[in-house]
Order: structure tokens, then sequence, then C-alpha cells
């Protein structure tokens, strides 16, 4: 249980491809179920929480069939989009960059260069409304998070945590390392998916002169 009004289906805690896969599977089945009195389904790193309305649902009943959609053999994995994200890096657009370089002894050049190689996957949503948590990053430029956050980081900047990559969807605090920024993915609340990213979602990067070029 989560409270009294969700529960969560737990995989083991850890940031995995397959794990992901299962759990943005499962919840794709829980809406498509639409079981009586759910509100919402949210997936995170490795477990998907369920949200219901107490007084319309019958939670015994609500579990079982959670559990049974849990172990439902078949597809691993939801159609998934692949969305290629502009950044521009360093200068006032990353003003971590040199932290970066010098943390991991890679010039400026080579931190952006690996930081592009790969081909993210979006894990979860959260921490902002629309923040996606996308991993793994090259280990050779993973740096921890500032010790100080910062009061306010631009809507838009591309930021490092750990082996983590992420993108600020709006102006707000924080304390990831600020490597660039793009003019893809902010949060916006008149459309009727707010959120541009979704788990299972893949990220590439790639380096570009201003925000905004094609």
């Amino acid at each position: 249980m989560a409270g009294d009004a969700a529960v969560t289906i737990e995989y083991p805690p850890r940031i995995d491809p397959l794990i992901s896969q299962r759990v943005v599977a499962l919840a794709a089945r829980i809406r498509a179920a639409r079981h009586v009195g759910v509100r919402d389904v949210v997936p995170s790193y490795h477990a998907v929480t369920v949200y219901f309305e107490p007084t319309h649902t019958d939670l015994a009943s609500l579990w079982t069939a959670l559990e049974e959609e849990a172990e439902l053999p078949g597809a691993m994995e939801t159609p998934s989009r692949e969305v290629i994200v502009p950044v521009v890096y360093g200068g006032v657009d990353g003003p971590d960059l040199g932290e970066v370089a010098s943390f991991s002894g890679c010039t400026t050049e080579e931190v952006v260069r690996l930081h592009t190689s790969v081909l993210y996957r979006v894990y979860m949503v959260g921490f902002l409304a629309g923040f996606p948590y996308m991993g793994t990053i090259d280990s050779r430029i993973a740096m921890p998070r500032r010790e100080v956050p910062r009061l306010s980081v631009p809507a838009g900047s591309v930021g490092i945590a750990g082996i983590q990559t992420g993108i600020y969807p709006m102006t707000a605090p924080g304390g990831w390392r600020l490597i660039g920024r793009t003019a893809v993915g902010r949060f916006n609340p008149e459309l009727d998916s707010p959120s541009f990213y979704q788990p299972g979602d893949r990220v590439r990067f790639r380096a570009v002169e201003k925000v905004g070029a094609p």
C-alpha cells in the first residue's frame, strides 16, 4: 500500500532497461483495463503506483486484478518514440560544462561528444511536472548534484546528476549540473498531454549553435 488511496507494485530497485520495460508495459495494461475507481497510473524507475478513489473501489478485487496483470506473459514493451533534442552546450546555456569537464578529466568537447553519443531512455517523469529522468550517461562524465542547488534554473536546461541526465521543463530551483539548454520539451498545461516526455521514450541529444536550431 502507498497510503489509503494508492497501491504500488514494485520490481527490484535499480536502473535497468528491462525492469523499465516491464513497468511501462504494466502501466499500459492497467490503464487499458479501466478499473472502476482508478484515477491515475504512474510508472517510475522500478514501480507502478495506482491511485484510486477509496469510496468507489473494492481494494481486494483491485489488488487481485493488479497482481494478475503484473504476472501476465507477453509483450515486454509498449510502442515508444525516438526524440531528437537539439542542445546548445556550454556558455550561459550550460554554466557547469567546464566543471563537468574538469571533474571527469575530459575537455568540454569530449563531454559534449560523450553526452550526445548515447540513445537515452526516459525511465520516469517527476520531480517537476514533465521532468524526464533519463539514463544512463557515459560513466566518464557522471558527476554528483551540486551541494548548493540554484534558486532558479531556466526552462529547457539540460543537466547531469550521477549517471542520469534530464531536462528542466520549466524554470524552477534545482541542483543538477547544467551543461546545455534546449527549446524542446517544455511543460505546457494547455495541452491534453502537458508533459512532452513519457516513460519509455528514447531520446538522443544533438549539439547545435543556438536554441531552436533544427
